[in-house]
């Protein structure tokens, strides 16, 4: 159950309980709850508990999202019972919580027993102490968040780590998510446990065979052995058992595996394999378990052709085949993104995967996407470029903090992305973040010297060295491309343009003819949505005119182009449906054009990537090429045919 308080008015009374449809623990506790307990799913947020109890209106309908802003400023208890029986099933018990948005406390039986803040971290906690042999009550209590870390400001200000998207951005609305966003585990076990494994995959591209490595501690009686086996659809491939010293001390290491390589969509099949790590008594019952499923494939670097010796490398090569990346940028597919589901995922990876989009850029301003995303990528062959939770600002400064606080933080936050995500064949790299620039800049992209980009380059190199860290997204000596520079060989990563200006032929193909960048992480063009969507979603607002005079259409002011519209056909739109094909034209035009010239350099151009993928929130407009609920606009059809190409081969 969930219920709503006035910041700190809760604490009122000693010991609020929450129990079906009361408040109760004594006289005047039900009082202080303003919201009274509704049903709340788990994972899930508070805002979509409210809108199925009647307490919000749905937040994507007209200007529906500024009637919700009040959320933000309540406290929020979720409370649920312990069943009696689930305490028999071990000695020891431990509450693992893999996503809390953002800041509060878990209370064990009305007390505190831990403080949280931070959306990126997991947490977990030993209860085995502080459990009562019957009637154990569980409360997670959300406190309010920070009042702004949207897309304005100043990134060295920022440290409240919790996703920046949220808060606004120009293809959302603010919705500041309040919630339980990821799996909450109640674990019983003894004192024998697996900790901290990991699985490392690797392929000889010659031989065609693969390489695993397995890590880790093994806790336990020393007479304890760890077995592992390796499957593929049920069937053994390998297997070994080990004692507790041997796999504390050296591990598993099997070479030469007779196994089928993974590809990136386009290039081949995704083979995937099982890895079981079990630790057993002498008796064979098992005390823990461990599975992941991994592919092998190993990728290197190469510098682009005629690129500068010093330059970036920037040629992907899989299982010693050079290919062109091709992608998005994949931006949370809801603001309220503890609600969204496996299906939705899968969707949007799908249509991906059928246009031939090969990689995905998991953006810096949202959060490390749940697990089933990863595990799809797998499956699909999406590669994933996986940046770290900092981003640019816009407005005063896109300097990461400097202050030991803040980057101790971060450190911390980098360590359990790369824990958590480094098995999966999809990861390509990890990325500081989104848009940084050197300290006292407004236009060089950060780099390898910053305070804390050192600090993840070595947590990289660290825990994961095997896969490439780049300082961020732009990254080399230029952060877009302009005009005037090409043939200097001064655009390696670069962003931009976002726009494509008024006429295509003259102002956009030239641009594009001439280019030199290595590399596009972040190259789009605006477009509406459907007809269809934009009347679905405008609820009592207007859907005509088009312009930042229409209320609707105001919140996706930067991709209006109304003023375009008229300059080249000299006249106003007639109505709505005149001005969403012309749009929708124009942007698939706009795209093919850059996307062409790209792919058609390869291997002097190493790949392009979208901005954006797909909509969050049904902006009437914006720059993502897939819409609100998941349909391919025309421009990602377009895209598609390009993409589909052998992109092995120029």
């Amino acid at each position: 159950m969930l219920a709503g308080f006035n910041p700190f008015e809760w604490n009122l009374v000693k010991s609020v309980h929450i129990e079906k449809d009361d408040v109760t623990a004594s006289p005047g506790a039900a009082a202080t709850a303003e919201i009274r307990p509704i049903p709340a799913a788990v994972p899930g947020s508070v805002q979509k508990a409210l809108l199925d109890a009647a307490f919000l209106p749905d937040w994507n309908y007209g200007l529906n999202a500024r009637l919700c802003e009040w959320v933000e400023n309540r406290h929020w208890i979720y409370e649920a019972r312990i069943p009696d029986e689930w305490l028999t099933f071990g000695k020891q018990f431990r509450l693992r919580c893999l996503g809390l948005d953002y800041c509060g406390s878990i209370r064990l039986n009305f007390r505190e027993i831990l403080r949280f803040k931070n959306s990126h971290l997991t947490y977990t906690i030993d209860l085995t102490g502080d459990l009562q042999p019957s009637g154990n009550v569980l409360q997670v209590v959300f406190e309010c968040p920070p009042r702004w870390l949207g897309q304005f400001g100043w990134t060295s200000k920022m440290t409240d780590w919790k996703p920046r998207f949220n808060y606004f951005w120009d293809w959302t609305s603010r919705l500041v998510q309040i919630g339980i966003w990821d799996g909450i585990y109640l674990e019983a076990g003894d004192a024998a446990e697996l900790q901290d494994v990991n699985f490392t995959a690797g392929a000889d591209p010659i031989s065609l065979s693969g390489q695993l490595a397995v890590t880790g501690k093994a806790c336990g009686p020393s007479d304890y052995t760890v077995e592992a086996e390796l499957s593929e659809a049920g069937q053994a491939i390998q297997s070994a058992s080990l004692s507790l010293n041997e796999f504390n001390t050296t591990g598993l290491c099997w070479d030469a595996l007779p196994i089928k390589l993974w590809y990136p969509n386009g290039l081949g099949e995704q083979p995937l394999y099982t890895v079981r790590i079990s630790l057993k008594d002498p008796a064979g019952h098992v005390h823990d378990v461990l599975e992941r499923r991994i592919g092998f494939r190993h990728i290197e670097w190469h510098k682009c052709e005629d690129s500068r010796n010093d330059a970036d490398p920037w040629l992907s090569v899989c299982n010693g085949e050079p290919f062109f990346l091709q992608g998005a940028n994949w931006t949370p597919i809801r603001p309220n993104f503890a609600d969204v589901s496996e299906s939705e995922y899968r969707k949007r990876l799908e249509l991906y995967r059928d246009l031939g989009f090969n990689i995905v850029r998991v953006w810096g301003g949202a959060f490390l996407e749940k697990e089933c995303f990863y595990d799809l990528c797998d499956e699909l062959g999406i590669l994933v470029w996986q940046e770290f939770p900092v981003s640019s600002s816009g407005f005063g400064d896109s300097n990461p903090p400097t202050d030991d606080k803040s980057i101790e933080e971060l450190t911390s936050i980098a360590r359990s992305f790369i824990e958590r995500r480094r098995h999966h064949a999809s990861l390509i790299l990890w990325s500081g973040g989104n848009e940084l620039q050197e300290q006292g800049s407004n236009s060089l992209p950060i780099t390898i010297n910053d305070k804390l980009i050192t600090r993840f380059a070595q947590i990289v190199r660290e825990m994961d060295p095997g896969r490439r860290f780049l300082t961020s997204s732009p990254s080399g000596p230029s952060y877009c491309a302009d005009a005037k520079d090409f043939g200097k060989q001064v655009h390696w990563d670069v962003h931009g343009p976002w726009k494509a200006g008024p006429d295509l032929e003259k102002d956009w193909r030239p641009y594009w003819q001439k280019d030199d960048a290595l590399f596009r992480s972040e190259t789009g063009a605006p477009g509406p949505c459907s007809v269809e969507l934009i009347r679905k979603y405008k609820g009592d607002s207007a859907e005509f005119p088009c312009s930042v005079e229409n209320p609707l259409w105001r919140r996706a002011a930067w991709w209006t182009e109304w003023s375009e519209f008229i300059m080249e056909k000299g006249r106003l739109p007639r109505d709505l449906d005149e001005y969403v094909a012309w749009g929708q034209a124009r942007q698939a035009k706009a795209l093919s054009i850059a996307v062409k010239a790209c792919k058609d350099r390869f291997p002097r151009c190493g790949g392009i990537i979208i901005w954006m993928g797909h909509d969050s929130y049904p902006c009437p407009a914006n720059t993502s090429i897939i819409d609100f609920e998941g349909n391919p606009k025309p421009a990602a059809l377009a895209i598609g045919e390009i993409f589909r190409r052998d992109n092995s081969k120029n």
